[in-house]
């Protein structure tokens, strides 16, 4: 278990993931304090040289706030129009925040055909690499206003919510490591919010069906990604060869404390480590 923990201290190209309930507070408004952190940990991270990518969601929590809506809209139309409001504003809290650390942000919206057309992919991984390159922090969500797979589910849906699509992200930069940030703790042998008994897996060497029978339903009611999506992103992650973190995002400052090596969350372990963590 150490040295699978110990190799993240080597992780140079990095995704994180913040989910809806990450960005925001029950009431539904914009949690500041924390995105200011998560700014500041991420931009910290880019002066020591990492290359970081992050996966954002909250278009749709951020336009219901924006709007001072007072419930989340119920039509896939009205979720659209709320998405294209609550884009602009978080990229604008994201662009903020990140100017006063001294770092640039770039939006990237991607759509299921992206993914699944040639050109398109190899010219969203050039966008990728020349952000990159040139040390501007990527931003990359789903095009909720135009795409609906997020938003009502669909047969032949690629992503359809962000972890998913957090893990196609690694796996198009060649990501050495993905964090998805959540509001639970790790990943439970069972639903902690029903059983008290319920303990976190430290390191998850393979997704079973064992791990998928402990997987719950949807998580907080503020976001769409529960633990199915996230053992969807963690069969894509590691069989890229990604290592992939689920945490806790109520203090970002773990995101420091993972590539510290540091026993926090629950480590699935890629494909191409399994079985050398004696070497």
């Amino acid at each position: 278990m150490g040295s699978y923990r110990d190799r993240l201290k080597e992780c140079k190209r990095i995704v994180i993931k913040v989910g809806t309930s990450t960005l925001t507070y029950t009431t539904g408004k914009v949690n500041f304090t924390r995105i200011d952190k998560l700014a500041r940990v991420i931009s910290d991270l880019m002066n020591q040289g990492k290359e970081v990518v992050l996966v954002s969601s909250g278009a749709i929590g951020v336009g219901v706030g924006k709007l001072k809506l007072k419930e989340k809209p119920k039509t896939v139309r009205e979720k659209q129009a709320v998405a294209a409001v609550g884009q602009c504003e978080l990229m604008h809290i994201y662009s903020r925040f990140f100017s006063e650390y001294g770092h640039t942000v770039g939006q990237i919206l991607l759509t299921r055909d992206v993914v699944e057309d040639g050109h398109s992919r190899e010219n969203v991984i050039n966008t990728f690499e020349t952000l990159i390159e040139n040390a501007i922090l990527p931003i990359v969500n789903e095009n909720d206003s135009v795409a609906i797979d997020e938003i009502e589910y669909g047969e032949k849906r690629v992503f359809g919510d962000n972890d998913t699509l957090s893990a196609i992200v690694a796996e198009l930069v060649k990501a050495d490591l993905l964090i998805i940030l959540s509001d639970i703790d790790g990943f439970y042998n069972c639903d902690p919010r029903v059983d008290c008994s319920a303990s976190i897996l430290s390191v998850i060497e393979e997704v079973t069906q064992e791990i998928e029978d402990c997987a719950g339903g949807a998580g907080s009611n503020r976001g769409t990604g529960g633990m199915v999506t996230k053992l969807s992103a963690a069969k894509i992650a590691t069989q890229a060869g990604i290592d992939m973190i689920i945490a806790n995002g109520d203090k970002p400052e773990v995101i420091n404390s993972v590539l510290e090596g540091q026993d926090i969350g629950s480590l699935f372990v890629s494909r191409k480590k399994r079985g050398t963590r004696h070497e």
